[in-house]
């Protein structure tokens, strides 16, 4: 156990591992229309890989870490991200689609038990004083990922080709593996409690929680159906190319890190839902912005208007997250506050999952600016829920309601 004043080495290390992750997961959007051409397959086909990834991810992180429950921590973190780096290899020299969808949906299952994982010993071999920072600079990884090994990424698959991104992430899971081999010491993190699959399900079952688990899913929905084409529609709006793209993810990315840190802050002084239902709603209303530049705007007058637009939806986007967790550790109480973040993180990449298949659906019946309309309605069904659940909850606590 650390003292008081410093965090451990290794926790810097497993923020190393989240980065890498944060990176592949986030990264493949700017690189569909290349990833299409190169396999001749549409870009709405192409858009899958999304989808599996974020299905596979939500589906078995839940699954696998409880049943791994019993392995020593440092070896199913050291394991986990060696199968990512080797995995991102296999995409790197995908001879086919359906090799490049094998290897995300190995991706997917290694991320989704390295980054609970990392969560769980971070906040497990700290002073208590120091636990949330610690848990902090993990998913800091992953917010820096946003920001910078997002854009990074684009810059590298459009200069060199996609298949060099996969490379590049392999290169960094590998030295995020020796660092967890070397830094990690083999004894730390034992007896650390691992909730098993009932308990999860249990925390699930509540009404309360599981509505506020369906708002995440719905954000998560509209947010990835925008998100995943993000990039057909930059430049079918506007007249920038695809190899400019790496400048628009960088925006996005910075606006995402900043919408992290002050959804955090706002919502400790203010309360979650003082965040939660402004910020999807201004969210909401910036992906319809998109719809109604593509109607009124010619694509020569029309990039500034889209990056405000993606501004506001960065900061608004990340500024729910750290929200929303807050929320969900009110609902269901701090004594199984890991169990309902695990469950949120797996709601959200099964609404990512659905969400890149609504907009792919869009894409191949519609025109590609109607994504700001669908990705819209969703965010404002989130809302709706949200304050749905608010309405319910005052009623309940209204002087004189019987319990």
């Amino acid at each position: 156990m650390a003292t008081a004043s410093k965090i451990p080495n290794a926790v810097y290390l497993l923020a190393l591992g989240a980065f890498a992750i944060g990176t592949e997961g986030f990264m493949i959007s700017p690189l569909l229309p290349g990833l299409a051409a190169d396999f001749g397959v549409s870009i709405e086909r192409a858009g899958q890989l999304v989808s599996v990834f974020a299905l596979a991810y939500g589906i078995s992180s839940p699954v696998l870490t409880a049943a791994t429950g019993n392995v020593r921590r440092r070896t199913l973190l050291l394991a986990s991200m060696i199968v990512f780096a080797l995995s991102n290899l296999l995409a790197c020299f995908a001879p086919g689609f359906w090799w490049l969808m094998g290897a995300r949906v190995l991706l997917a299952l290694s991320a989704g038990l390295f980054v609970p994982g990392a969560n769980a010993l971070a906040g497990a071999v700290v002073h208590p004083a120091l636990r949330g920072r610690a848990i902090a600079l993990v998913n800091a990884g992953i917010t820096v990922a946003l920001a910078l090994g997002v854009p990074l990424g684009a810059v590298i698959g459009h200069a060199l080709g996609w298949r060099m991104t996969f490379a590049g992430v392999a290169v960094l899971s590998t030295i995020a593996a020796i660092g967890v081999y070397v830094g990690v010491p083999r004894e730390i993190g034992q007896g650390i409690p691992t909730a098993t699959l009932r308990e999860r399900v249990t925390v699930a079952a509540r009404p309360v929680v599981l509505a506020t688990l369906l708002a995440t899913t719905l954000w998560a929905t509209g947010s990835y159906t925008v998100y995943t084409y993000l990039s057909p529609l930059a430049t079918s709006l506007t007249s920038l190319h695809d190899t400019q793209m790496s400048l628009v993810m960088l925006t996005w990315g910075i606006a995402a890190a900043v919408g992290v840190f002050l959804g955090g802050s706002l919502s400790d002084r203010l309360g979650p839902s003082r965040v939660i239902v402004p910020a999807v709603a201004i969210m909401g209303l910036a992906f319809m912005s998109f719809s109604l530049v593509a109607r009124l705007v010619p694509p020569e007058h029309a990039l500034g208007p889209v990056l405000v637009a993606l501004i506001v939806w960065g900061v608004c986007a990340w500024a729910f997250y750290p929200a929303q967790q807050a929320r969900l550790i009110e609902l269901a109480g701090v004594n199984v506050a890991s169990v309902v973040l695990s469950l949120n993180a797996s709601f959200m990449y099964i609404g990512f999952s659905v969400g890149a298949a609504v907009g792919g659906l869009t894409m191949a019946r519609s025109q590609v600016g109607n994504l700001g309309l669908v990705g819209g309605f969703l965010e404002l069904a989130s809302v709706a829920v949200t304050l749905a659940i608010l309405a319910r909850n005052a009623r309940v606590m209204a002087p004189g309601t019987p319990a």
